[in-house]
């Protein structure tokens, strides 16, 4: 019987659901975390009768069909990539974006990877790093013997040095941006890279035109809203359900119909 699997791509498609919820979820917490959504469409249908056939000799025209469909499909999981609030920390190396732009990371391997958490520390040789070391971009390196770090919304990064008055300005981190931000890679470490989606990177500085400002002391908090998931995941779970049922009602029928016939 048909509903058996057409019954079996809903439960998947919920499934697959819940478990986008559950990591929005979990993430609640997570610095700059930008929340999932599941998509779907339906599948591809059988045509018994075709809408607009003819369906006399006279030419009388159909005007509706009989079209079976065959279940639902996942078709993305694309990801919000709304502003998330600001939560102030009071560290000097916590800093949030504030509007468009991703801070880079340079990786190991050469390559770039970006991200909008600002969870920033300094390094052994006074590089400012993100929590698995690597440098923020362009790499800035603090003295060891400067006071009074302090970032403005431009993100240039200024000290005091000892004998000196007055702030030195050190660098400015820059900021990045892409055409189809929500195209970015996901990569874990609240890391994203470039895709052919994404389009290339386009990097900047704050405050210019079409990029944010940089907000020292501050991070930003995932864009998840916790009571929108909960309803989200009670809606998936009925879902699911009802499909189950469908499917319990469907193996029922299909034990009637042998019965019948026996």
């Amino acid at each position: 019987m048909q509903a058996l699997h057409t019954a079996a791509t809903g439960m998947a498609a919920q499934e697959l659901n819940v478990q986008v919820i559950s990591n929005n979820i979990a993430n609640l917490r997570t610095t700059g975390f930008k929340k999932q959504t599941a998509a779907f469409q339906d599948l591809i249908y059988e045509h018994v009768r075709r809408v607009g056939a003819q369906s006399s000799d006279q030419g009388t025209i159909l005007p509706v069909g009989v079209d079976i469909g065959g279940g639902v499909k996942t078709v993305g999981t694309p990801r919000s990539m709304t502003q998330g609030t600001l939560s102030q920390t009071g560290n000097d190396l916590d800093l949030a974006v504030s509007g468009e732009g991703f801070f880079k990371i340079l990786m190991p391997d050469g390559t770039y990877q970006y991200t909008r958490d600002g969870t920033f520390q300094m390094d052994n040789q006074g590089r400012i790093v993100t929590a698995q070391g690597n440098p923020v971009q362009p790499t800035i390196t603090i003295p060891n013997n400067a006071s009074g770090l302090t970032v403005n919304v431009q993100g240039q990064v200024s000290v005091t040095l000892p004998g000196s008055s007055t702030s030195t300005v050190l660098g400015q981190i820059g900021l990045t941006r892409f055409i189809n931000k929500a195209g970015l890679q996901p990569v874990g470490s609240n890391q994203f890279t470039e895709t052919p989606s994404s389009g290339p990177p386009q990097d900047g500085t704050a405050t210019a035109e079409g990029y944010g400002n940089i907000t020292q002391g501050s991070l930003e908090q995932a864009n998840v809203d916790v009571v929108s998931e909960m309803s989200d995941l009670i809606a998936a779970q009925r879902a699911y359900e009802m499909n189950a049922k469908v499917i319990s009602a469907a193996d029922q029928m299909m034990q009637s119909t042998t019965a019948l016939f026996r």
